[in-house]
């Protein structure tokens, strides 16, 4: 699937599946998935100075983005999002916080200045980009030198014994509770690029081939759930200093 069309069927499927869709990741991920954001935005939180500000990538309905500047006032967010009624259910779930701004954008050709924001993430969301590594070079652009850049993201799991019990739930169980009758094509959707995507190291491969620096992982459900993050190179003079 080339770009166009790939970009034109994911907008479809979110667009489509915007109302009950984090009612549908609970119930798919059994809950475990405000867990794994809640391990990104700890990160971020404790990591952000005063006045910063946060770019939140493929935001979705804004949870990332409303956890952040719900528990840091102090700085300001922006979610970008390329689906407009994913963004309608954010400001749906706004709730006053007026230190949060969303805005509509594709991932591989951010509106956003260079160097404009302290960090940057994207939760379960690089995967449904139509080129991975363009998308991580936006979000390098978009941070400052010294700041960092996040992903969150569903894997393949690493263990053999653990693949096939994953693959029939995935497969089979997931479509259907997530997106019941109507809704389910939609849905296995999400485990098709689950599968097409990255594995974590290769992701992580992907982070120093577009120029981070201090590379990290961590990992959740035997692989199923990872955390990349890295930091964008300040620029050194001539003496090395």
């Amino acid at each position: 699937m080339d770009r166009t069309a790939k970009e034109a069927h994911v907008w479809g499927i979110f667009q489509e599946i915007s109302h009950g869709y984090d009612r549908a990741n609970t119930r798919i991920s059994l809950g475990l998935h405000w867990r794994w954001k809640r391990m990104m935005t700890s990160r971020l939180i404790k990591y952000l100075p005063a006045g910063s500000e946060v770019l939140d990538v493929c935001c979705g309905t804004g949870d990332i983005a409303l956890e952040i500047a719900g528990k840091r006032q102090d700085v300001q967010v922006t979610g970008l999002d390329f689906s407009t009624a994913m963004l309608e259910e954010a400001e749906r779930r706004r709730k006053g916080l007026q230190n949060v701004d969303f805005l509509q954008g594709n991932a591989l050709e951010l509106p956003v200045r260079d160097g404009r924001f302290e960090a940057a993430c994207v939760s379960f969301g690089l995967r449904n980009t139509a080129d991975y590594g363009q998308a991580v070079r936006e979000l390098k652009r978009a941070v400052r030198p010294g700041g960092v850049v996040y992903c969150l993201d569903s894997f393949v799991p690493e263990g053999r014994l653990v693949r096939p019990f994953y693959r029939l739930y995935f497969r089979r169980i997931m479509p259907r509770l997530g997106g019941g009758r109507d809704h389910a094509a939609s849905y296995r959707w999400l485990y098709d690029s689950t599968e097409q995507f990255l594995r974590c190291e290769e992701l992580e491969a992907l982070f120093r081939t577009e120029g981070l620096e201090e590379v990290r992982s961590e990992r959740r459900m035997f692989g199923a759930c990872a955390m990349v993050w890295g930091r964008v190179p300040v620029e050194r003079t001539a003496s090395g200093k």
